[in-house]
């Protein structure tokens, strides 16, 4: 016979003869189920809301090898982002590829063309021909907060229309893409992600797309992240339009490099670093300019320059076209050079 025993905060612990352990035995608390019950609600409300946006993609790649052409099989997710058949990815699993499907949860299978991608943010759009399709809204990314609650709809592994649940783990985090270049403002999230996940929507507990899952942390558990959709929106009306992201270029390759103290003091640099130029394009902005291979860039359009993630982050679409100055450090001199930056090539 096991005695039971009262314990101060209402439960109890069952002792028994035969097991010295002691189970504490608490009662229910109707808050906390009223609670939980109010989060399924909420995720199982997104899903249902937001799945049949949700498609699997599925993409033939050829590759050479033993010298002959093979097509490799690959797949990921998305999402239709308008009725008419516009379909947002991830530009790592579309680029490139020959031949591309979109599977819906309904069953059906459509043939997808590639509308535009961009690498250096990780996405894409396809556009499949069907309408009225359901779309999932896009939010507002520069409205979350650390801890508020995310769900992820994609197809890992080829298991498709799974639901993972997690929280906003960080915000304003960088994260290379494919192409080297910098993603500024990444959402980092626990929400757990597996391959076959990128392109898929990560949602707030509204419905609304906050972000664009693109990639995990391996070997490493929770930690995934998401484009934010605050730069989707940016990169989404160019792929439209043009096919790609219209992006400044001057015709300089470059690596980042500290200031001499001596060069910094007596110019008052703020910046410990700027970018040494290690080649210049024949006929580019930079040359006309007069810049010269060894010039260290320290600012262009009067924004310091610390790397060439600043210098990228600066020429933008905007730029193009569009006279300014850049300053560079030659040996003990200091120049503030006119120049006008090119469109890049995609």
């Amino acid at each position: 016979m096991s005695t039971l025993l009262s314990l101060a905060d209402g439960g109890s612990l069952r002792e028994s003869p035969s097991d010295p352990t002691q189970i504490p035995v608490t009662p229910n608390h109707p808050d906390d189920t009223e609670l939980l019950d109010a989060y399924s609600r909420a995720v199982s409300g997104v899903v249902e809301r937001a799945a049949p946006a949700v498609v699997s993609v599925e993409v033939q790649h050829r590759r050479r090898g033993g010298g002959s052409r093979r097509e490799a099989q690959g797949h990921g997710s998305g999402f239709a982002f308008t009725p008419d058949g516009f379909i947002l990815t991830n530009s790592h699993v579309a680029h490139g590829a020959t031949k591309t499907e979109v599977a819906f949860a309904d069953g059906r299978r459509l043939r997808a063309e590639l509308v535009g991608d961009d690498p250096e943010t990780d996405l894409a759009i396809l556009r499949v021909d069907a309408s009225s399709l359901i779309a999932a809204p896009l939010g507002d990314s520069a409205a979350l907060r650390v801890g508020q609650v995310v769900i992820a709809i994609g197809n890992p592994l080829g298991f498709q229309s799974t639901v993972t649940a997690g929280v906003v783990s960080a915000l304003g985090r960088s994260f290379r893409s494919v192409s080297g270049r910098l993603i500024d403002n990444v959402i980092q999230t626990d929400a757990a992600l597996n391959p076959g996940n990128s392109g898929g929507p990560l949602l707030d507990s509204r419905g609304n797309v906050v972000g664009v899952n693109t990639a995990v942390i391996l070997p490493a558990q929770g930690i995934c992240f998401a484009v934010a959709v605050n730069t989707v929106k940016l990169v989404v009306g160019q792929l439209i339009a043009y096919g790609h992201v219209r992006r400044a270029r001057i015709g300089v390759g470059g690596q980042n490099v500290s200031l001499p103290r001596l060069a910094a003091r007596a110019h008052r640099l703020i910046q410990p670093s700027g970018v040494l130029i290690t080649t210049i394009e024949s006929g580019s902005p930079a040359d006309k300019a007069g810049l010269q291979a060894g010039d260290i860039i320290v600012a262009f359009d009067g924004k310091p320059v610390h790397g060439i993630d600043d210098l990228h982050r600066l020429l933008t679409g905007e730029r193009i076209g569009a006279a300014t100055t850049v300053a560079a450090v030659r040996k003990a001199e200091r120049l503030e050079l006119p120049i006008t930056a090119t469109e890049s090539r995609p």
